[in-house]
């Protein structure tokens, strides 16, 4: 079949690789669609931190935003998965440690990630081997553009959520990409008041076309009460801007990672009576956004830019932008599947 691989820092390209099999346990998925995602362009550049710390190595085989339909099934896996649309979890726990069996797999010591950690190839493939445990079906009513957005999604419901937003409630989400608008579609759903802080340029002018309660740059952010701030940026200095700006005796939520460490002040934290929330992997919040998809209280697909092919993915990674693309963040990868289905 045909995948992704990243041999080496700016080295990529589609090759010819063995077909997965499902072991017991597993099932094989024809990946319809999948994301391209920071991460994956971090892979391809090398400054990916997981490559330097031995949680990664090249060569790898990225993606973990994906959709598709089972085509097969290994030993003890329920057959009436057999043709099913599907998308699953990036954090695949060892199921057996303490933190998989009390409900945090996606910080097991052992686990491995789809497409980033651990030897586990990702799903910029034709196909992909997948244990069943970890699948969620997607009804009629989301679409594959949607179903490819569950992952991301998961980690901006799981932001929301850790928030503590409750109607009416003020939020301040820092940085408008991907996981930062999906962040403020979800807080709008629940009821609160959005607004949005990033750099001047096209992410934030595409954010506005949303029709957010507010958006601002860092220089022309009002002084307003903000009941919650979500960090969903890479910039190192925002972290200690949160504690700065979000209300004592509130929350603030950081999902985005920055290149460099981002320090925060513990005496602020402590005399603002403030907690504060690290958000890893859409886990647990799989399942309640697929929930959103198909009620239509969010539509992700206007995120997505562009869909390409398999072949132009290494042109993408490089920085290049399709001259068709629209102004969202995302671009989607649109992958072929075979149409044979076994037991």
């Amino acid at each position: 079949m045909k995948a992704f691989v990243i041999s080496g820092p700016r080295k990529a390209g589609v090759v010819d690789v063995d077909p997965p099999i499902a072991g017991p346990g597993e099932v094989v998925i024809d990946v319809a669609r999948a994301g391209v995602c920071g991460t994956d362009v971090e892979f391809y550049t090398g400054e990916m931190q997981y490559l330097h710390d031995g949680n990664a190595s090249y060569p790898i085989r990225i993606g973990h935003e994906w959709m598709g339909a089972v085509s097969a099934v290994g030993e003890g896996v329920d057959t009436t998965w057999l043709g099913r649309r599907v998308t699953g979890d990036t954090m695949l726990g060892c199921g057996e440690c303490h933190r998989c069996r009390t409900g945090y797999h996606q910080v097991c010591e052992f686990r491995t990630e789809v497409g980033i950690r651990g030897g586990r190839p990702g799903a910029l493939a034709e196909q992909l081997a997948f244990p069943a445990r970890y699948l969620h079906a997607l009804p009629d009513s989301v679409t594959d553009a949607a179903g490819a957005l569950v992952e991301p999604g998961g980690n901006a419901w799981r932001s929301v959520e850790a928030a503590g937003l409750r109607e009416g409630d003020r939020v301040l989400i820092l940085g408008p990409g991907t996981i930062g608008l999906l962040c403020a579609m979800f807080a709008h759903a629940a009821g609160a008041e959005v607004h949005l802080m990033g750099r001047a340029g096209r992410s934030l002018e595409f954010a506005r076309t949303f029709g957010f309660d507010g958006v601002w740059t860092e220089h022309d952010l009002p002084a307003l009460r903000w009941d919650a701030v979500i960090d969903s940026s890479n910039a190192p200095h925002l972290p200690a801007k949160a504690l700065e700006l979000v209300e004592p005796g509130k929350r603030i939520v950081h999902v985005g990672l920055a290149g460099s460490p981002s320090l925060i002040d513990t005496r602020m934290l402590v005399l603002g009576d403030l907690t504060a929330v690290g958000i890893l992997g859409a886990s647990a919040g799989l399942a309640p956004t697929i929930r959103s998809y198909a009620s239509g209280r969010v539509d992700p697909t206007p995120l997505i830019a562009a869909t390409v092919a398999l072949d132009e993915l290494a042109g993408v990674l490089a920085g290049e932008r399709p001259s068709d693309a629209a102004s969202g963040p995302k671009i989607h990868v649109e992958i072929s599947r075979p149409s044979r289905v076994e037991q």
